[in-house]
């Protein structure tokens, strides 16, 4: 049986990404959430509240400092 190819577009090895599809969150800013997980600690309330004072006194340098 035939492979059917659908005409919608779809990531595949011999095609480049497009610029629309890839972003990086900045344009959003950095939540509590995000914070913690880049820590690799689990969402608890309690480090959701030290990621709000830490976003609170650094802004979104605090998850600048954690990511490369």
């Amino acid at each position: 049986m035939p492979i059917q190819h659908s005409d919608s577009p779809s990531p595949s090895d011999d095609t480049t990404t497009p610029d629309a599809l890839l972003h990086t969150g900045a344009e959003h800013g950095a939540s509590a959430e995000d914070l913690v997980l880049a820590t690799g600690r689990d969402l608890t309330p309690r480090s959701l509240a030290w990621a709000e004072r830490k976003l609170a006194e650094e802004g979104s340098a605090a998850l600048d400092k954690l990511l490369p």
